[in-house]
């Protein structure tokens, strides 16, 4: 894989082998990945429970460091410790001192960030309603704050240096659906402005609604990577039927896009109503059986569930 600063992430047969202190079992939870995220583009991780999606971005991010492999921020080694300047990070189940306010807590992530008094001080009341969070709440402890409201506050405080890059892990858990397709709007206008987004969440359908590409993992391992479009352009008819001769049988699975075996009956997908049309004629030609024939289109959630199955 050739290196170049066109992309904002970039990883090489990067590997991460956990060694436990006692016993001989190792533990690939990164396994060989390879990844590359465009500039200015929403990129959505993807995977089961322990698919090793964590452990990939916090090697991104130099919190683990690689068995192997290595990886890139536009550009930078990602070990190195300005590649992560360009960075904004929401954690999931992130943890913020309760004893801090809104804008208090805001201010120290941004002293961290570099940024001046000044510039904090006129940057804080800004990003803090640009998540939707009412500026009234910005002395009130954060311990009075609902679970939706941590989580927009986190957004902030990954937004407080303007960041080119976010990496945001599960930024709408907690959120009620209103709240989700504000924080999608959010990032929207963000990507607008050539914000690259790096998106690690389980709710498939609004990564499907929000990211352009998706890279899917299972056992460390990339399943499945590619634009969103292409991965879900699956749209066709699929047609179930029973009792059907052997060598009916063999004709329909040459001509299907795909074939499935449930409940006793065979199920063919196809790409056009014209197969699906010459299918249906041939089976009641040998007097089969016909249990359905429904439109279909695929979506990011069939794909994820197929990737992760094999």
């Amino acid at each position: 894989m050739s290196i170049s600063s066109e992309y904002a992430i970039e990883a090489e047969r990067l590997t991460k082998v956990f060694r436990p202190l006692f016993g001989r079992q190792q533990v690939r939870a990164v396994d060989d990945v390879c990844i590359q995220v465009r500039r200015g583009t929403t990129f959505g991780l993807l995977g089961p429970n322990g698919a090793g999606k964590t452990t990939f971005v916090k090697m991104l991010l130099s919190a683990v460091h690689p068995s192997s492999g290595g990886a890139r921020i536009f550009g930078e080694d990602a070990s190195r410790p300005a590649s992560r300047r360009p960075i904004g990070y929401l954690p999931e189940n992130h943890r913020f001192p309760t004893y801090f306010t809104g804008f208090g807590m805001l201010d120290f992530y941004a002293g961290l960030s570099g940024l001046d008094g000044a510039t904090r001080r006129a940057r804080i009341p800004e990003v803090f309603a640009r998540v939707g969070l009412d500026v009234r709440w910005g002395d009130m402890r954060i311990g009075k704050y609902s679970k939706g409201m941590l989580q927009r506050l986190g957004l902030a405080q990954a937004l407080i240096h303007a960041p080119r890059l976010l990496i945001l892990d599960e930024p709408t858990d907690g959120v009620d659906p209103v709240g989700r397709r504000e924080i999608r709007e959010i990032l929207r206008g963000l990507e607008e402005q050539g914000v690259t987004i790096f998106l690690n969440s389980h709710q498939l359908a609004e990564v499907e609604l929000f990211c352009e590409e998706v890279a899917i993992l299972r056992k460390g391992k990339v399943a499945l990577a590619g634009k969103v479009r292409d991965l879900t352009a699956g749209k066709g008819y699929r047609l179930a039927a029973a009792e059907m001769p052997e060598r009916l049988q063999q004709d329909l699975r040459g001509r299907a896009a795909a074939t499935a075996s449930r409940d006793g009956a065979l199920e063919f997908q196809f790409s056009t109503r014209e197969q699906a049309n010459d299918a249906v004629d041939l089976l009641r030609a040998a007097h089969c059986e016909i249990e359905s024939l429904v439109p279909t289109t695929s979506t990011l959630e069939e794909v994820f569930v197929k990737a992760v199955e094999l």
